[in-house]
């Protein structure tokens, strides 16, 4: 079908172009559209396609050899991922996180799909290649090389036909500088048919309902809060509803408690829901779905021991309890719903297909029994659906028309389907972002339990802990949070994050607004007397930040006694001038030292010098009585391994140190800083306050914040 490729000369689409060449896809180009504008194919039917991805899906469908999109559904999905992923070179921020996960992944790879050329290479190669001068300069080192073996040998396989494009597109205004597309601009408005890609598949403006469902078996932690504020994203792009729902299937792990909390950090992110139920609301109506599922032989009781029934699923060896009847299987339904001795032994599966490859298909459990008290029914059931069975039943019953999963769960969408489909209830789209996984980090709720259980970490809350209140406990303002997460958009590529760019985000948005105040180390301090220093200490008032009006005030104590940082006072030499902060110059007469240890600084000021030729600007305090005693406490990662493999045991990887205590003195302000404040101690760095002033015998409690540079290890 003869197509015309329609698109802004300001931004060539040059993955569309490089893979029709590649293809053998004829296009005509028309380089006419306005300014910002998504490039249209467009057909001589007057049918046409909108955006890069349905376009470059268009091409490999089209192409001249069929491996192009993929030998089989399961490549063509993967296809699919890296067509999403390949933007992201596009990203100023990101790009050399993507170089070195594309390298990483290519290091036993000569594709990046299966064992041919799709057209996931030509859309990623052509991006890079569409950044110019950058990705030249690192092909030409030696710091990726999986990613330059695999772009070298695209480029020597497809010479002629490659670098015309790029010869003729790239360096033209906008290529290689357009940032990845965000997660606004992603969202499709369907009033708008130019608008380049639905995100979610069907949407409709006011008829979407989406669901943010956790599990009260623990804290929401930093992934949670992605899925969360996605399905907020969605519910507010679309004018729908939000349904907070709470999975409580597992009596044995759940409890008022996690219900109240997750609650709470919901309300700490901003969320606002338009309702909040449980799917114990459901349990009679789930119950009878599955007796009606047994009854319509669909569903059976299977007494196989656990293990067995493990490695007869990955075998795919049917139950000897498969074929059992439906009066069998009723008989001992009821001996699961009463919890007898018999029925213990028991569960509810349903009946798909044991031969299926996708092993979620094999068999899946749907009910089992479970005599613990539930933290809402109480003792009221002895059996308890799985999260397989309940999730699709309560997504139909209560009206979600998109279910938000990570792409974790993409094995187990088929399932969803299926059951949806066995049960007669109408169909939920699913759509799939990529879970949150960030470096050095736990989000296993089993394995963060086992920190709380065993004294490793205070509690849930620890600032260690990537909870919600264990983040915003450290010092993260959520505003941060927030703008970390919906960067990252509702992609689909696995990422491994790194907490320094949460981190750096995070200072952007205190470091304007926070008051600024000094302290010493109170092992590590020097005295400093001032010859021709004040006789009488004298208070001026001053900003508790020069950019900040907001900040407040302090006030400051000047003395001709004052006390510095002991590694200030080993940096100076005898004769030098410095600059004292907020006050001005002095100069070191004397250094007086004991058994190699200096003991006091002996000086003059200088107020008349000029704080352009010194070498040291230095923080000091008055020696008084007024001064706070401070606990600054840093934290380090609980694990030491940046990435736990599958069959890794973390207990294995645990960081020996991971919290350090400093004590200091602070001036004299900080016995009105409030607990949550966050404020920077000048030179050390920023500090949320954990534990206000009560008294001088105990210290004020400030917790260490991360500014996003690389940190060194407690160890």
């Amino acid at each position: 079908m003869e197509a015309k490729l329609a698109f802004s000369q300001e931004s060539p689409p040059i993955s569309i172009i490089c893979a029709a060449k590649v293809a053998d896809v004829p296009l005509t180009i028309d380089p006419s559209l306005p300014t910002g504008s998504a490039p249209i194919l467009k057909f001589s039917s007057g049918e046409s396609l909108h955006g890069v991805k349905p376009i470059l899906h268009y091409i490999a469908r089209s192409a001249s050899f069929s491996s192009f999109s993929g030998k089989n559904n399961m490549e063509f999905g993967h296809v699919v991922e890296w067509l999403d992923y390949a933007p992201t070179f596009f990203s100023g921020s990101e790009f050399e996180n993507a170089c070195s996960f594309v390298d990483g992944f290519l290091a036993s790879r000569t594709f990046l799909v299966g064992h041919g050329l799709t057209v996931a290479d030509i859309a990623v190669w052509s991006n890079l290649a569409g950044i110019g001068q950058r990705w030249e300069s690192l092909r030409r080192s030696k710091k990726y090389q999986n990613l330059v073996r695999w772009f070298n040998s695209i480029d020597a396989e497809y010479r002629d036909t490659l670098n015309e494009i790029v010869a003729a597109y790239v360096g033209k205004r906008g290529i290689g500088k357009s940032p990845a597309p965000s997660l606004k601009e992603k969202v499709h408005d369907s009033k708008d048919p130019s608008a380049p890609e639905v995100d979610l598949p069907g949407a409709k403006v006011g008829q979407v309902c989406v669901r943010f469902a956790p599990e009260p078996s623990g804290y929401l932690h930093i992934g949670h809060a992605k899925a969360a504020l996605l399905n907020k994203y969605f519910a507010e792009r679309y004018q729908g509803r939000l349904i907070v729902r709470f999975d409580d299937t597992n009596p044995s792990k759940e409890s008022n408690e996690f219900v109240e909390n997750l609650l709470k950090d919901i309300e700490t992110l901003g969320i606002k829901y338009d309702a909040v139920t449980y799917t114990s609301d459901y349990f009679p109506m789930l119950m009878e779905m599955a007796e009606s599922l047994i009854k319509q032989g669909k569903a059976y009781i299977d007494d196989t021991p656990k293990e067995q029934m493990r490695k007869e699923r990955m075998d795919g060896i049917e139950s000897r309890c498969r074929n059992n009847t439906v009066e069998e299987n009723l008989s001992l339904w009821k001996e699961m719903v009463n919890g007898t001795e018999r029925g213990m032994q028991c569960c509810v599966r349903g009946k798909l297909d044991m031969q299926d490859p996708n092993k979620s298909l094999r068999d899946p459990v749907y009910y089992r029994c479970n005599t613990d008290p539930h933290h809402r029914v109480g003792s009221l059931y002895n059996v308890y659906p799985t999260y397989d069975f309940a999730c699709p039943f309560v997504d139909a019953l209560e009206g979600v028309t998109h279910a938000l999963r990570s792409s974790e769960y993409h094995d187990r969408n088929a399932q969803y389907y299926r059951i949806l489909q066995d049960m007669g209830l109408r169909r939920v789209e699913i759509y799939e972002f990529s879970r949150l996984n960030m470096v050095y980090t736990l989000l296993s709720k089993r394995k963060l339990l086992w920190f709380v259980q065993n004294k490793k970490v205070e509690d849930w809350t620890d600032p260690r802990f990537p909870t919600v209140q264990g983040i915003v406990r450290r010092g993260l303002k959520v505003e941060a949070l927030i703008q970390f997460i919906l960067q990252q958009g509702a992609s689909k590529n696995l990422n491994l994050m790194e907490w320094d760019k949460l981190w750096t985000i995070n200072k952007k948005i205190i470091d304007p607004v926070c008051a600024r105040h000094t302290a010493v180390l109170t092992d590590q301090r020097v005295i400093f007397t001032l010859t021709n220093g004040p006789e009488k200490p004298f208070v001026r008032i001053l900003p508790r930040h020069k950019k900040c009006e907001g900040a407040g005030k302090k006030a400051t104590t000047f003395t001709n006694r004052i006390w510095l940082d002991y590694a200030d006072a080993s940096a100076i030499s005898k004769g030098e001038e410095v600059t004292l902060m907020d006050w001005g110059n002095a100069i070191i007469n004397e250094i007086k030292m004991e058994g190699g240890v200096i003991t006091e600084l002996v000086g003059e000021l200088h107020l008349e010098g000029s704080v352009k030729t010194t070498r040291m600007k230095i923080t000091w305090l008055a020696d008084m009585e007024e001064l706070v005693p401070l606990s600054l406490v840093e934290f380090d990662y609980l694990i030491c391994k940046k990435k736990l493999e599958e069959d890794e045991d973390f207990l294995e990887n645990l960081n020996p140190c991971t919290r350090r205590e400093t004590l200091a003195l602070g001036d004299a302000n900080m016995r009105n800083v409030k607990r949550g404040e966050i404020i920077q101690i000048e030179r050390k760095g920023y500090y949320r306050c954990d534990a206000p002033f009560m008294r001088s015998s105990k210290p004020v409690v400030l917790f260490a914040i991360p500014d996003g540079r690389q940190q060194a290890s407690l160890n």
